[in-house]
């Protein structure tokens, strides 16, 4: 018999869309739930009182007390694992970011030790912020690439990483051209993705540091990869946007550079969308092309408020996942990451609720990356990537919990008031490789 692994306490997951069909209808709550785990696998949850009665004598039950929740752990739909070192560099907007920090970071992961030793903190940090799986931008050098999924693949996590896809506008040290974008991006696809739960993600940066022969080539080669992810950027800013206008003045907008290229469709996400116009989101609609969610990067470099609201409307809703989008991003952590989500909410006139904030962390960020049949709700068949979270983890907040009326205020309180000190236990395939002390 294999062995199980057993958890017991409050569970919290989503059985749908929670946008289109309401959190009341979508969120399943046990006050005393228990999820059963085998080979990385969820094989039962429910009600304990049902699920106990089908467990052998003898199994040993991994019991949290009702200051905790069970929930799916978290996904981050677009971060760069290389600015790790520079979260916090002072910028002025995106393009002088770029310029005075990221591509001066990017170049010492041409060697392998050292994106090994940032790939490894990037991950820990992820599990301390209950992060289990992430859309991941490397840099131009294949080995960064290996690197990453190199440690990713010793901790068993399910991620999603590319080697960044580069050929103009940029420092010379980080330019590829587009064949050699194209065959050293088709070798790391016939090496990572699929292999155990690594994914692969053909990753032009944007459309502006590509030329027209690279988006070309980039585009005929996701095409080429059945199954595999395409990841980049859209929309974050306008000075960028009048950049790409002056770069392909043939096409329509910024997202129709993209379309011109073959780069829209089920499992391509752009970060950041902050100025798409109605024309465009009825294009990601129509295609099944997602958007993550940056609100901590775009509050930092001034590039405006994305409307999720409008972006989810259930007219032509757009998959939408969120992201941290270190590091013009400022946390690891997924609870502060909603309480900015929820600021930038309320700034466009819509007061997000809890439950949609859970969900869009969780299933609705495994639906945008195509992943809800795996990952992102605590279902029979689904990996068993899992987070516990202490909702009193600090003075402050037990105080503030002593008032507090239902699950949906206990949820609003630990998304504006929580951080990493709230994670209690960080599960992946059912393995626990996080616990706090």
């Amino acid at each position: 018999m294999n062995q199980l692994t057993v958890l017991r306490g409050q569970t919290l997951s989503f059985s749908g869309d929670a946008f289109i069909k309401g959190v009341e209808d979508t969120m399943v709550f046990e006050s005393d739930g228990m999820v059963v785990i085998e080979n990385g696998h969820i094989t039962q949850a429910g009600p304990a009182t049902e699920v106990m009665t089908t467990l052998p004598s003898g199994v040993k039950v991994e019991s949290y007390d009702k200051d905790h929740i069970i929930m799916p752990g978290f996904i981050d739909c677009h971060v760069h694992y290389p600015q790790t070192q520079i979260i916090g560099a002072y910028g002025k907007q995106l393009i002088d970011w770029l310029n005075e920090y990221t591509f001066i970071a990017e170049q010492q992961f041409e060697d392998k030790a050292h994106a090994a030793e940032v790939a490894n903190v990037f991950l820990q940090e992820c599990l301390k912020a209950g992060t289990t799986t992430s859309s991941v931008f490397c840099t131009v050098h294949p080995q960064s690439v290996d690197a990453f999924f190199e440690a990713s693949s010793a901790l068993n996590m399910r991620m999603i990483a590319g080697k960044v896809l580069m050929d103009r506008h940029a420092p010379e040290a980080l330019l590829d051209t587009p064949q050699q974008g194209y065959d050293q991006s088709k070798a790391l696809i016939d090496r990572w993705h699929e292999h155990g739960r690594q994914l692969y993600a053909v990753t032009p940066r944007f459309a502006p540091t590509s030329s027209p022969e690279q988006m070309d080539m980039a585009g005929q080669l996701w095409q080429e990869s059945p199954g595999t992810f395409l990841q980049s950027h859209v929309s974050e800013n306008k000075g960028e946007i009048e950049w790409v206008k002056s770069l392909y003045p043939k096409c329509k907008g910024y997202l129709d550079v993209y379309d011109k290229y073959q780069q829209l469709g089920p499992r391509a996400i752009y970060g950041h969308g902050v100025w798409l116009s109605e024309s465009e989101l009825q294009r990601c609609h129509e295609t099944g092309t997602a958007i993550a969610h940056c609100p901590t990067s775009n509050q930092f470099l001034g590039s405006g408020l994305f409307d999720l609201k409008n972006a989810t409307q259930a007219e032509r809703p757009v998959r939408v996942g969120l992201a941290t989008d270190l590091g013009a991003g400022t946390s690891f952590s997924m609870l502060q990451t909603l309480n900015e989500t929820y600021k930038v909410a309320q700034l466009n006139g819509y007061p997000l609720s809890a439950g949609l904030a859970f969900y869009l962390a969780t299933r609705g960020s495994a639906k945008s990356l195509y992943l809800d049949d795996k990952i992102g709700s605590i279902e029979v068949g689904n990996e068993a990537d899992l987070v516990v979270l202490n909702t009193k983890s600090t003075a402050a907040i037990e105080y503030r919990m002593r008032y507090c009326e239902s699950l949906e205020e206990a949820l609003f309180i630990q998304m504006t008031l929580g951080d990493d000190r709230a994670i209690k236990a960080t599960y992946v395939a059912g393995k626990c490789l996080y616990q706090s002390s």
